[in-house]
């Protein structure tokens, strides 16, 4: 039987977050929809959020665009260091490393995180 798009993005995830969640690393998680792009630090075990940002919560008119994906990827960089975390794993939610979820990997690293 052949998976739809989203299925099939959902089982990448799904595979991804199942591996890291027995090493316990903080994870990097982006989601993006049409218009806005979203990023996470959630802690190891997988239930909090240590810091978060979102084109929605910095009132970007344009959110859907690989600058307003740049611009978060500064945002939780920041956050997270805030929040004593230097170190996690990128989880892309099984979108393909391009584009956005690219812009906002690259920014995120610029900004001090590793991954």
């Amino acid at each position: 039987m052949k998976l739809s798009k989203k299925q099939a993005r959902l089982r990448r995830a799904t595979k991804f977050r199942a591996k890291h969640a027995e090493k316990g690393v903080e994870r990097l998680c982006v989601f993006k929809s049409s218009q806005h792009i979203y990023a996470q630090i959630i802690s190891g075990c997988g239930t909090k959020t240590l810091a978060s940002a979102s084109t929605i919560t910095a009132k970007m008119k344009n959110g859907g665009n690989v600058e307003a994906a740049t611009k978060i990827g500064n945002l939780i960089a920041k956050a997270a260091l805030k929040a004593k975390v230097s170190k996690v794993a990128f989880d892309r939610s099984g979108f393909k490393y391009h584009g956005r979820v690219k812009a906002l990997a690259d920014a995120a690293r610029d900004g001090g995180l590793d991954f």
